[in-house]
């Protein structure tokens, strides 16, 4: 049986270096009964993954342990459970720092739950012996391709054992790489004993959690009638009222800045959209062409009607590998005929190089006049004259990092070796940095394995 009528789930990071005030807000602002945070992005894997390579207490959000220290007082005051991604590729590293922060606070017998076993990267050279080819979902070529260069590698685990990490006490659950939905239908599954075959019901969850996924983008945040949206500064982070026959409830904090309205709700509902009527997860595939919108006024829309069908066989892979190396750096042409300046600029760079034997082709070249229409480039005209000042980016890739870091080296001398006006360039040479390849593939379910376990601040 359900455990309560109402259940609210907010959610109060969209990603990794969303505000702080979004989830230090929801704690403070009103009633709550789950909070929880999203960190993780594929190419943040891969930089925690090189984080735990060079020190093995590291490789999970750290941010996160800062704001349980934060909240910590308000959570358990108010009986607030957090359900939170920031495990990254060390979820149990993350729990041993979440553990001093509850010993520095006192907090004794509380109990935080860690759900593994999305991490394949170990265990890769096994599954492909084994008729795993990992294949990109993209361009059909098996993992073996890249294998040398792969860094990360992880499966996006379902909703469920964040549900059972819940069934067994927790208070806090840390996991690794999942989806992002799952973090508001795990305590969902669990507060209203949703089962696997409880597909509707999955797939609303799936789609409150799809809503809520990147914070206030379904509150007013990232919203094209921009100018409607009052108060941004203290925008509202969303709530899911849900109950248990999977209708729910968008809404925020009342005094909250921002607004929910069936608009600011569909700009959400198709952001990072395949196919609306599948929707593909580990636990359910969602019918979002299925569900009915209802505004109820006073920023709360209601979601009713989503149907679901039965999941896939596979889980998800994200990996991530080397791809070579890259350098970017920019300058700022000013006065009369800026956007020429730029154009020749850009071109003295690359002429310099090539007199010095280091070509790049045009598809290792990047090159933008910021104030010229970059942005909407062959869709929108600027039409509005010569521009007074112009941001040149120019930037370059490929596999060989000297060849790059030469590069870095021949947009300085344009301060005195260009045409007037440059100026702009405080950050140095740029410098080759690191570019992470993103490899989608599928695997069997029945090759990976959750495990959930439960630990207590001491007594």
């Amino acid at each position: 049986m359900p455990r309560k009528e109402k259940v609210l789930v907010a959610n109060g990071q969209g990603f990794w270096g969303d505000s702080i005030l979004g989830p230090v807000r929801l704690v403070n602002e009103g009633p709550l009964d789950y909070l929880t945070l999203d960190y993780l992005a594929e190419v943040t894997m891969s930089i925690l993954q090189k984080q735990r390579s060079r020190n093995p207490t590291q490789g999970y959000a750290t941010d996160f342990v800062r704001l349980v220290d934060r909240i910590l007082p308000q959570l358990l005051e108010k009986g607030v459970k957090v359900v939170a991604n920031a495990g990254g590729v060390n979820p149990h590293a993350c729990m041993d720092a979440v553990m001093g922060v509850l010993e520095k606070h006192g907090a004794k017998g509380v109990r935080l739950a860690v759900v593994e076993g999305d991490d394949i990267l170990p265990r890769l050279d096994e599954l492909l012996a084994g008729g795993e080819e990992l294949r990109n979902m993209d361009t059909g070529e098996p993992l073996s391709k890249v294998r040398e260069r792969v860094t990360s590698a992880n499966v996006y685990l379902g909703a469920f054992p964040i549900a059972e990490a819940l069934d067994k006490g927790a208070q806090i659950v840390i996991t690794g790489r999942g989806t992002d939905p799952g973090l508001v239908l795990g305590p969902l599954i669990h507060e209203f004993g949703w089962g696997p075959g409880d597909y509707d019901r999955l797939a609303a969850g799936t789609v409150a959690g799809h809503i809520v996924e990147s914070g206030p983008q379904c509150t007013g945040g990232n919203y094209t009638d921009w100018r409607e949206v009052k108060n941004l500064a203290l925008v509202g982070y969303p709530i899911v009222e849900a109950s248990a026959d999977g209708s729910f409830t968008i809404t925020k904090h009342d005094g909250t800045g921002g607004m929910v309205t069936q608009d600011t709700v569909r700009h959400q509902l198709v952001y990072e959209m395949g196919d609306p009527a599948r929707y593909l997860t580990p636990d359910v595939t969602a019918d979002f062409a299925s569900l009915a919108l209802e505004d109820l006024g006073h920023d709360r829309v209601r979601v009713r009607g989503v149907r679901g069908e039965a999941p896939t066989g596979t889980y998800k892979v994200s990996i991530s590998y080397e791809d070579g190396w890259k350098a970017v750096g920019q300058l700022t042409l000013s006065g009369p005929d800026a956007l020429a300046k730029a154009r020749l600029c850009s071109d003295i760079v690359w002429a310099r190089l090539a007199y010095d034997g280091c070509e790049f082709s045009d598809e290792e070249r990047l090159v933008e006049f910021l104030g010229a229409n970059t942005c909407h480039a062959g869709i929108a005209a600027a039409g509005r004259g010569e521009p007074s000042e112009v941001v040149l980016r120019l930037g370059v890739k490929g596999r060989d990092r000297s060849k790059v870091d030469r590069f870095g080296m021949e947009l300085v001398p344009l301060v005195t070796s260009g045409p007037p006006g440059v100026t702009g360039f405080a950050g140095g040479r740029p410098k080759a940095t690191e570019i992470i390849g993103f490899w989608p593939a599928l695997i069997r379910k029945e090759r990976v394995h959750a495990q959930v376990s439960v630990f207590a601040s001491p007594h």
